[in-house]
């Protein structure tokens, strides 16, 4: 705490811009340790944590509100920092939950960032085991799944190719996923 005393409010002053590129690297680094350490125990990614922390710095600067101490200056940036990192986790989880048998064959992310080695591994070992349980499902299920999403079909085109309505192609297809999630999902219980 002795490091930090005084220097942060610098960051809280109009002409940060006006100060030495030495003391605002100083500045941004007092700010930087202050909060990496609790970052990136709740995000567990640390390029994510520098995100965060730069956001948070630009946020200071910018929008920090008038206070008579450091200490009060701390307890914004506590809130900030708090807030930026519950809206990450909260994408993420949301990108997480949003994969599905449909994103595996069509090979998209639903987040809309580039696929990481590691994301493209985890789709190809999602897929590996959807096919493992799609292969011992009943025929009939499997060929509708591989209709609408392998070849990319919709109802519509599944129902005039096997010469059934939309409505018992919306059926099937929905009772045959529900079967290939229950599966999938049972896959732990073992």
């Amino acid at each position: 705490m002795h490091q930090i005393e005084g220097k942060l409010l610098l960051i809280h002053s109009s002409h940060f811009f006006s100060l030495s590129p030495a003391i605002q690297v100083e500045i941004f680094h007092i700010f930087y340790n202050l909060n990496y350490r609790s970052i990136l125990y709740m995000t567990h990614d640390h390029h994510a944590t520098e995100d965060i922390i730069q956001e948070a710095f630009l946020k200071t600067i910018y929008n920090s509100p008038a206070v008579e101490n450091e200490r009060q200056l701390i307890g914004w940036i506590k809130v900030i920092v708090r807030n930026l990192v519950f809206n990450y986790l909260r994408k993420m989880k949301k990108c997480r939950h949003n994969i599905d048998v449909g994103s595996v064959f069509i090979e998209t992310t639903s987040c809309g960032t580039p696929e990481s080695v590691e994301s493209l591994i985890e789709a190809k070992l999602l897929e590996e085991q959807i096919l493992q349980y799609l292969n011992r499902m009943k025929p009939e299920y499997r060929f509708l799944i591989e209709l609408r999403w392998k070849s990319g079909l919709s109802y519509y085109e599944i129902a005039q190719e096997l010469n059934m309505t939309e409505e018992r192609v919306r059926q099937k297809l929905h009772r045959a996923r529900d079967l290939l999630k229950a599966r999938f999902f049972r896959r732990g219980d073992k």
